[in-house]
């Protein structure tokens, strides 16, 4: 019944509205614009008179004359007014910074400057950790060869000598020649560390004893035994080898107190199992300089002694071929 009156409703007004003339509309649309300037013209001379008086006294404080049209232009005013200092506030001041979604130019390159600076510090600190990693593999004898290396960990690092051309020996480790000792020639299994021979380079450099011991155990590739352990009475102090940079100074589980130094023609010494480190990281080393004491720590260390290493372009390296204990 309800859907029948509404149905009933609309085709009345749709009746109404067809038999209305477009001279019916602009006479509308007159008499509304006449009956709104009736409204102004009362606004206008229709006044009222606002009076202020004491709550205890009754005496009058003061009264102000007032029309709708003051009050409305007023408030109209205030509201203009307040808008343009609101929004002057925020286009003038760092206020603007707080308003979600809103951002200039210069925020805009702030934020560029810092993702570029982010990247950047992400692009160093997985270049150290990957020399982190090699600096520990070698500390506990954990070689790794460059074909075991994944190519996706390879991070792009930007080189000065790009044109330089590789020296023979960079050239014999990236096709993975097998360096190995005489007295090891049947020791080519491409799954253990290969030593290098004898090297004229490495001859020609004067190299100090670390210290003067009897030797107990030997350099040897089959026991993957990769330096020299030396015996000396207690207290005895650890002397580097040559010149060189101290590149870690620090403790392992397996080796104990534990120090690497980087001398020229890209040869690295290692002194493991010491009772204390004399040395830090940076520090730079005259040959025959003090630089831990002998001692017994690490896992790996059965009594005090000093394991003594020698690696040459990243590969082990026998001491006793060059350096008379």
């Amino acid at each position: 019944m309800a859907v029948e009156i509404k149905s009933n409703r609309f085709s009345k007004f749709l009746t109404q509205l067809k038999s209305v003339s477009a001279r019916d509309i602009v006479q509308a649309i007159e008499n509304g614009f006449d009956r709104f300037k009736k409204i102004i013209e009362k606004l206008r001379h229709t006044f009222y008179r606002l009076v202020i008086l004491n709550h205890e006294t009754f005496e009058e404080v003061g009264s102000y004359k007032l029309s709708l049209m003051n009050l409305y232009v007023a408030v109209s005013s205030l509201v203009v007014g307040f808008t343009i200092l609101v929004a002057s506030i925020i286009v003038f001041t760092p206020l603007k910074r707080y308003i979600p979604g809103y951002g200039g130019i210069g925020s805009q390159r702030d934020m560029f400057d810092l993702v570029d600076r982010l990247d950047s510090l992400e692009r160093a600190l997985a270049s150290q950790q990957i020399y982190t990693n090699n600096v520990r593999r070698l500390l506990t004898a954990d070689v790794q060869k460059e074909s075991d290396i994944p190519k996706e960990n390879n991070i792009a690092v930007a080189d000065n000598n790009i044109n330089v051309e590789a020296s023979e020996a960079e050239m014999q480790v990236r096709t993975g020649a097998n360096f190995v000792t005489e007295g090891d020639k049947d020791m080519t299994d491409s799954k253990s560390i290969k030593a290098i021979g004898r090297n004229d380079r490495l001859e020609s450099m004067y190299l100090v004893a670390p210290l003067t011991g009897s030797i107990s155990k030997p350099f040897s590739i089959g026991d993957k035994h990769f330096g020299t352990d030396l015996i000396a009475p207690k207290n005895t102090p650890v002397k580097t080898i040559a010149d060189g940079f101290i590149i870690s100074s620090d403790w392992t589980l397996e080796t104990g107190n534990t120090i690497a130094i980087q001398h020229a023609n890209n040869v690295v010494s290692f002194y493991k199992h010491n009772s204390v480190l004399l040395k830090k990281i940076g520090d730079k080393i005259k040959a025959g300089e003090a630089i831990a004491i002998i001692g017994n720590t690490g896992e790996q260390s059965s009594g005090p002694h000093l394991h003594f290493e020698l690696w040459k372009d990243g590969r082990a390296v026998n001491a006793q071929d060059y350096i008379r204990f």
